[in-house]
């Protein structure tokens, strides 16, 4: 006699992978698949440099950085006396980079007119044995975009955690080098100093934000010691062609790694500049700098904004 095993005609879902907001002439499209910013374009101006649909972005384009940003050596740290491993990119590079959620599903928590909330869980596994909550609100106006992005410890012991995001701004080049005419402004006053695998050496070297013409200039570097003002918000500031975009962090950031795209492929490289907000600089989960850590139930939040002024 055969055996014919019980089955299903469902599928998991898999539409949609993304959400829109609009608001005036602004439209932000977030990719479920991440949670991060695929697409901002005002009044055909793209001020972030994203990427197209169904595709997968070079760079971590748009991308949410956690629990960690940035870099970690060989995978490995320490917690509460315990060895922890995470999984590293490659013999080649032995990092574990960026976190755990680019390729994650997040899904639509909430919706009203030009506000998407999305949020996803983080389970414990190895090398990260906490489960964290995590949310980002994106409120679009037409002429800025608010960010505020939510982390609830899930478990039952203290967590960890370090965050970052990865907007590519873009004020007009369209060309490989193009970013070298954008006048860049940056709230720093601090520059941690890292190797070519972009691990801390130890060192730290004052640093002078007032860049003016980018020029030849290139930039892969976490900064901090952020000037703020009134308000305890701290403005980075890009002018071009397009327009000028103004990335402002609250005190909840403390740290900004700053790229110019030297190393991406060609058709990518110095067209824009990556301006992340992070919480902790790179290496934080083994050398403990600027971690933070959640009590169970405890929550945390922080919140930075992109605004844009078109030229003339």
């Amino acid at each position: 006699m055969s055996i014919h095993p019980r089955t299903s005609a469902e599928w998991p879902a898999t539409e949609p992978v993304e959400e829109r907001a609009l608001s005036g002439g602004a439209q932000l499209d977030v990719d479920l698949r991440g949670g991060g910013l695929r697409r901002l374009v005002v009044d055909g101006w793209d001020v972030l440099d994203g990427y197209p649909p169904d595709t997968i972005p070079g760079g971590r384009r748009g991308g949410v950085l956690l629990p960690w940003p940035n870099r970690l050596r060989n995978g490995r740290w320490k917690w509460n006396g315990e060895e922890l491993q995470l999984e590293i990119s490659s013999p080649e590079k032995p990092v574990a980079i960026h976190g755990l959620v680019s390729w994650q599903p997040w899904t639509v928590l909430d919706r009203s007119e030009g506000v998407l909330t999305v949020g996803t869980i983080i389970e414990p596994r190895p090398g990260y044995p906490f489960r964290l909550a995590a949310a980002i609100d994106y409120a679009l106006s037409a002429d800025r975009l608010d960010v505020t992005v939510r982390v609830a410890n899930a478990g039952d012991a203290a967590a960890p955690f370090g965050l970052g995001m990865h907007p590519y701004l873009s004020v007009g080049a369209r060309e490989d080098g193009d970013l070298d005419e954008a006048e860049l402004t940056l709230p720093a006053r601090t520059l941690m100093v890292v190797g070519p695998d972009g691990l801390p050496t130890g060192a730290t070297e004052e640093f002078d934000g007032a860049v003016g013409r980018i020029g030849d200039r290139s930039f892969d570097d976490p900064l901090t010691d952020l000037v703020r003002d009134d308000d305890g918000w701290a403005r980075v500031r890009l002018r071009g062609p397009a327009g000028q975009l103004e990335l402002a962090v609250d005190g909840n950031w403390p740290w900004l790694q700053v790229y110019s795209g030297d190393t991406l492929p060609v058709g990518d490289r110095r067209r824009s500049l990556a301006v992340e907000p992070m919480t902790c600089p790179p290496n934080a989960l083994a050398d403990g700098v600027d971690l933070v850590v959640l009590e169970p139930g405890r929550q945390w939040r922080g919140s930075w904004s992109l605004s844009w002024t078109p030229a003339g």
